[in-house]
């Protein structure tokens, strides 16, 4: 097997069992702890830490550390968040979530930095186009690493559907799901019958358990990679300390970044609404909590496929008949949420809903982050801490507003920001248009065209 395959497979499959442990949890976060809102503030605060650390953190890490180091230290972060929900309190599971939120910038920012360069190098060596390898590379990882969520709510469903089963509402204790759900209703859902604590330890010593053998295998299996553009500029012997540090902000002088902040800022924002509206005000009101996990295995299947899908074909149709296909597929199903009234009876609904979702994000996850990649060769990291600060904050904000904001709006608001992020990304492909066509391979970047850009 080609080494930088073999790199990229264990990248991914380390990733694979660290979020089949965080993507379970994430998804009951909102229904497991929903007294007092502490679940959705837990994720709140997470999200929270992952932005404050996406303006400092990632280059001054990857620059010291080197991506292995930086996602070894960083996945350490989550297992700690998955060891808080044993004593699952406002004194462990934010002070666990802040630190996890920490965490997930650098461990990001260091895997996209990984797979660009990992991409690059390989397409100079076998002769293709760098951004056709590092879409490809992207592919394979969204493949696997989505396929987390089949695993991680597989595992969740299977172990509370030990909980007995309940009783289908009455049509007027029906009327507080969905879109018209304002967290105010003073009936009886679903959402009220809580899994055994039994049931609650045996699946979070599942979960803390794949997250130890996801550190165990990066520390062992993953290869040390070197950026041979930098190193051959000599970058990493003249870059100065402060300079590292402040180097997320000093992408803003590149016009292309400031429009395109919208479309992490949107990622979050729906990834947000999904995991914790969806799960809470649709599937756990109507169907309970044992639930979640099919539902979201849908989501996560077709998310997984997409993925590697459209690493092959986007060196056929472009990248924007993709963004295309996301925005519209999105935009589709929110406005049926709108609509809907969700009923028990409803079944098949809730997974076509959630499989539609996955269509469309497996387009912002792969095609983001090896938009970045492209984009931004010579400043990946800086760019990628970039991406993971507006995605963070797109999380904040829906995690934030979770708990007094109805359904409906939520959506509404959903509408307006993708609207906005498909103008601000058409725009970026417009400069691009204009613009002389640009290098692929690392080192060879005209420097001009560079300086024109940052006008």
């Amino acid at each position: 097997m080609d080494r930088s395959l073999r790199n990229v497979l264990v990248v991914s499959f380390g990733f694979l069992l660290l979020f089949t442990a965080y993507g379970g949890l994430q998804s009951l976060q909102s229904s497991l702890y929903s007294e007092e809102g502490l679940g959705v503030t837990a994720l709140s605060t997470l999200y929270g830490g992952m932005l404050l650390s996406s303006m400092f953190l990632p280059p001054l890490l990857i620059e010291r550390l080197g991506c292995k180091g930086t996602i070894i230290l960083s996945m350490c972060g989550y297992v700690a968040f998955s060891v808080g929900n044993f004593f699952a309190s406002w004194y462990t599971l934010i002070p666990t979530s802040i630190l996890l939120g920490l965490g997930a910038a650098p461990l990001w920012s260091a895997q996209c930095t990984y797979l660009t360069i990992t991409g690059n190098t390989h397409a100079e060596k076998v002769g293709k186009r760098g951004k056709d390898m590092v879409n490809q590379y992207f592919g394979i990882f969204f493949l696997i690493f989505q396929s987390s969520g089949v695993w991680g709510n597989l595992i969740s469903s299977l172990v509370f559907g030990q909980t007995p089963s309940q009783e289908t509402l009455p049509e007027e204790q029906l009327t507080s799901c969905g879109a018209s759900d304002c967290l105010m209703a003073t009936t009886t859902t679903n959402s009220t019958q809580r899994p055994s604590q039994q049931l609650v330890y045996t699946l979070l010593g599942i979960y803390t358990g794949s997250g130890v053998l996801a550190v165990l295998m990066i520390a062992a299996f993953l290869q040390p990679i070197r950026d041979v553009q930098r190193e051959s500029e000599g970058e990493k012997k003249s870059v100065p300390f402060w300079s590292t540090l402040l180097s997320t902000f000093k992408l803003y002088r590149d016009k292309r970044l400031c429009l395109l902040i919208l479309l992490p800022l949107y990622s979050g924002l729906q990834q947000g609404f999904l995991s914790s509206e969806y799960t809470r005000s649709y599937v756990t009101c109507t169907l309970g909590i044992q639930f979640v996990g099919y539902v979201m295995i849908c989501f996560s299947a077709t998310d997984a496929l997409c993925s590697v899908l459209y690493g092959k074909v986007s060196q056929y149709t472009g990248r924007a008949v993709l963004y295309v296909l996301g925005a519209v597929t999105h935009v589709s199903c929110m406005i049926a949420l709108l609509l809907w009234r969700p009923r028990a009876d409803h079944l098949a609904v809730f997974f076509v809903f959630s499989g539609l979702w996955g269509v469309a994000d497996a387009v912002w996850q792969t095609q983001n982050n090896a938009l970045y990649g492209v984009l931004f060769e010579k400043s990946k990291e800086a760019a990628f801490a970039n991406y993971r600060l507006w995605e963070a904050l797109g999380f904040v904000i829906a995690f934030g507003y979770s708990t007094f904001l109805c359904v409906h709006v939520k959506l509404y608001i959903l509408l307006g920001v993708l609207s906005l992020t498909m103008v601000a990304y058409g725009l970026v492909e417009c400069v691009e248009s204009k613009n002389p066509i640009r290098p692929h391979a690392p080192g060879q970047a005209n420097q001009a065209e560079d300086e024109e850009i940052q006008m």
